[in-house]
């Protein structure tokens, strides 16, 4: 088989302990998914749980300790972070009762889901859809995936952000609204999960904006952490 040009590359994550690397699918991201959060967007309660996606690309994946550059987008004045738990899809499924939700992960990594703010309050503004705010290119940063055999008790770890050293994002991954196993199931009634699909699960209080220079460190107990330098 021949091509009309080269195809890209497979977009991969590393593995915890692993020579072995994650291919990604999809990348799901659940909205407003801690209460706390969903209050500063000016929404309350427990809302039906609702999707959004990233294509494969948005993925920047941070090694280990490293602190990597993360380019400052354009079209933009406030860019603003979002750290989350992330969930690694093994095996694939329609219709996944909660019940067997967590039969379907392979492994658990620590992300951030980055914001074009002011697009996405124009986009809300207008009724459209989000993309131009939320898919653009290195948009969603990613740790590498420990397996979910070594991740401990993923559902109570604490979630946290800091930047610039100072606390921005910190709760526990038992906050959210719809846990990892109801958003499972929420979601493979949508589509059919896919391995290699990673899943965002949604970001607690204290969204805010960042500009280049900054440097973001975050992590989920018993998964791990990610640091982030922005660059203009």
């Amino acid at each position: 088989m021949s091509y009309v040009f080269a195809p890209a590359p497979v977009v991969t994550v590393p593995v915890v302990g692993s020579t072995d690397r994650f291919p990604v699918h999809r990348i799901y991201c659940v909205g407003r998914n801690y209460v706390e959060h969903a209050q500063e967007m000016g929404h309350t309660g427990r809302e039906a749980p609702f999707f959004f996606l990233k294509p494969a690309d948005a993925v920047l994946v941070v090694n280990g300790t490293e602190t990597a550059d993360l380019p400052y987008p354009g079209v933009t004045q406030d860019l603003h972070h979002e750290i989350e738990l992330v969930v690694a899809i093994g095996k694939g499924g329609s219709n996944i009762a909660a019940a067997d939700a967590l039969a379907h992960v392979y492994g658990y990594a620590v992300g951030l889901d980055m914001t074009r703010r002011d697009l996405q309050a124009e986009a809300k503004k207008q009724g459209r859809p989000w993309c131009a705010a939320k898919g653009f290119e290195l948009s969603a940063p990613i740790s590498a995936i420990t397996p979910a055999a070594q991740a401990g008790a993923v559902e109570s770890a604490a979630i946290w952000l800091q930047v610039n050293g100072e606390d921005r994002q910190r709760s526990t991954v038992a906050k959210l609204i719809w846990n990892i196993a109801e958003t499972i199931e929420h979601i493979s009634k949508l589509w059919t999960l896919a391995p290699g699909d990673l899943i965002y699960t949604g970001t607690p209080a204290g969204v805010a904006a960042v500009v280049p220079g900054d440097t973001l460190y975050g992590g989920v107990d018993g998964v791990g952490t990610l640091s982030v330098k922005l660059s203009a």
